[in-house]
């Protein structure tokens, strides 16, 4: 999984009626875009993540076409 500043990083929900939630990639802590990220959700709230298989990174420049 590779992702850089600004791409959205979504997770899955795991449970039936457990909705995906969905975070913005603010800082990139491993290497060439590899995980652990810093990221940023709606509510304001920061957190390292190091997503696992259940996650998709929407990468910014996908979102825009």
């Amino acid at each position: 999984m590779h992702a850089s500043k600004g791409d959205r990083l979504v997770q899955h929900g795991r449970v039936v009626g457990q909705h995906d939630q969905e975070s913005e990639v603010v800082e990139v802590l491993g290497h060439e875009g590899n995980p652990p990220y810093r990221v940023r959700f709606a509510d304001g709230h920061e957190a390292i993540m190091s997503p696992g298989p259940d996650c998709q990174v929407k990468h910014e420049n996908e979102r825009h076409h």
